[in-house]
């Protein structure tokens, strides 16, 4: 792509602190999202995905964590690490916004959906009551909630899970953003509702141009929505590709075993290959590469060095001794 990133994450590096000490979670991770395109982070819990797209918001808790100097983090050009809480105020939820997980339980129960969805656009744009709920309205009839104008006096225990997430996705679209962070969007959601709230996403995004950053466990979402994909692994990127690439001929033997772990309708349950063993914690990550205490393929080298990032320069990147670019 030639156009500038509507994104751009460089270097990123987050601490957290355990045990009477700091360790790192994300480490080193590079990311950029354009107009009309949608990237997939992909990995397995506790990868580091939510906590990239919860730095990238300001939202790491200061209590417990911090995020490293000689990160960046830009939207549209402005660098948003080191911003007061005010002014990462004006951005969230205006320039760039974030539909959290678990729709169930993100929306605040005390509040009717009316009133949530107005509240974004009375804080961003300065908007009275009737011209908020007027336009909370139009936002609610855009991502098909159906009987929108009587329901924006419902509380969200009123709403099934599918219309909840309907919600959140109006909330954070109500003043256009250019950047939507979708964190596992549709985890709580059985697969119809799934691909129905995947479709409006894909619609919304071609209507509003918008740059969306997709977390996600699921490769079958990924194949449904993504443009281009990271993998990440022990709070690392391990590999990128185009969605296309990255299905086709898998180069990283974690995304490989990803893959093999996916159930396919062409194949028997039986074919499924479970990755042994498990991500290791933030206080257990070695020298060497994360992934080798599980990787089949592991050599001397690859446990004592940190593999670096190798990029074709056509945005295939893999960070891997054995299976590199070389």
């Amino acid at each position: 792509m030639t156009d500038a990133p509507l994104l751009q994450v460089e270097n990123l590096a987050v601490e957290f602190r355990s045990g009477g000490a700091w360790h790192r979670a994300v480490r080193g991770v590079d990311l950029a999202v354009h107009r009309n395109e949608t990237l997939a982070v992909v990995g397995e819990s506790g990868s580091g995905k939510s906590v990239t797209a919860l730095a990238a918001m300001g939202l790491v808790p200061k209590e417990t964590g911090r995020i490293v100097e000689g990160s960046r983090i830009r939207l549209e050009g402005r660098d948003l690490v080191g911003l007061s809480e005010r002014e990462l105020d004006r951005v969230r939820g205006d320039r760039m916004a974030m539909i959290f997980q678990e729709p169930m339980t993100a929306l605040n129960p005390t509040m009717t959906v009316g009133a949530q969805v107005s509240e974004t656009l009375r804080a961003h744009r300065g908007l009275g009551a009737e011209a908020a709920r007027r336009e909370a309205l139009r936002v609610l009839e855009l991502v098909k909630v159906p009987s929108a104008a009587r329901r924006l006096a419902d509380y969200p225990h009123q709403f099934s899970g599918g219309m909840r997430q309907r919600v959140m996705i109006a909330m954070a679209l109500a003043c256009q953003p250019a950047v939507l962070l979708a964190d596992e969007p549709t985890t709580a959601l059985d697969v119809t509702i799934q691909a129905q709230v995947l479709a409006l996403l894909e619609d919304l995004k071609r209507e509003y141009g918008l740059a969306v950053l997709f977390i996600t466990h699921n490769l079958g979402v990924v194949a449904l929505i993504a443009d281009r994909v990271a993998v990440m692994y022990a709070g690392e990127i391990v590999e990128t590709g185009t969605a296309a690439a990255l299905f086709d001929s898998p180069r990283h033997p974690y995304t490989e075993a990803l893959l093999r772990s996916m159930p396919r309708v062409d194949r028997d349950i039986g074919a499924l290959e479970p990755i042994q063993g498990n991500v290791p914690s933030i206080r257990e990550i070695g020298a060497g590469c994360a992934f080798a205490p599980r990787c089949p393929h592991a050599q001397d080298r690859c446990r004592a060095e940190r593999p670096t990032l190798a990029d074709d320069g056509a945005g295939r990147g893999v960070r891997c001794w054995v299976r590199g670019l070389a």
